[in-house]
């Protein structure tokens, strides 16, 4: 019980961190690109007081991780100005993009790490497949030095590998949708709507495509952990 609780303090406390990251990337960019929005706005912080949002920080995580199993949350959007931006046409799906990419690289570099600690193959893979079983891992964890750094790792990977590749899909408010406006000739008023729309048509896609959502979030993550191995 006590590995367990340790654990779950240790995945809420990685969830909000990858989250916060993945914002403060965000102003980054548009920092690099121009604007000075979310560094006048004092977003540009690890301090989680400056990000965190308390229903989707902490309310929302905790109720999905007890019933779910699993969570995901979010922090306040960190603001940016895109007139502001030096390149108007790709500059907006830059600063989106930045958010996915640092959780993708924070995700590598857990990966790398986790395969060199020195672990046999086996328990490593059995740690992995029984990462949401948690008396099983708490279990493994106990007789086994080091087992719970690599444990905490493939955490570090499952929590960013999702953050990012679920923000990548085009459809508003996700990340991906900014890639797709700066590539496809949409017009502005069709973007005003689609954004107008963008949580209905997420829940329509999490409700009746979650096959293939489940797909493409489950081949991003074994690409990963493959390496963690």
């Amino acid at each position: 019980m006590l590995n367990e609780a340790v654990l779950i303090v240790f995945f809420i406390a990685i969830l909000l961190y990858s989250v916060i990251i993945h914002e403060v990337f965000h102003g980054v960019a548009a920092l690099w690109l121009g604007d000075m929005t979310a560094k006048y706005a004092g977003r540009l912080t690890a301090n989680p007081f400056k990000h965190l949002d308390f229903f989707g920080s902490f309310i929302a995580p905790l109720f999905m991780y007890l019933s779910l199993g699993f969570a995901f949350g979010w922090a306040k959007p960190v603001p940016y100005n895109p007139y502001n931006l030096k390149d108007q046409k790709w500059g907006p799906a830059l600063v989106a993009l930045a958010g996915p990419g640092i959780n993708i690289v924070v995700a590598l570099v857990a990966a790398i790490a986790a395969r060199l600690i020195s672990l046999p193959l086996g328990l490593k893979r059995d740690i992995i497949n029984t990462f949401n079983e948690w008396s099983d891992v708490a279990g493994t964890i106990a007789g086994a030095p080091g087992a719970i750094f690599y444990e905490l790792l493939i955490m570090v990977v499952i929590i960013n590998v999702f953050l990012a590749f679920f923000n990548l899909i085009p459809i508003p408010p996700l990340d991906g949708s900014k890639l797709l406006f700066s590539v496809l000739p949409i017009k502005v008023e069709t973007q005003a709507m689609l954004e107008q729309f963008g949580f209905v048509l997420l829940l329509v896609l999490i409700l009746f495509f979650s096959g293939p959502l489940r797909l493409f979030l489950g081949l991003a993550l074994n690409s990963f952990l493959s390496i963690a191995i």
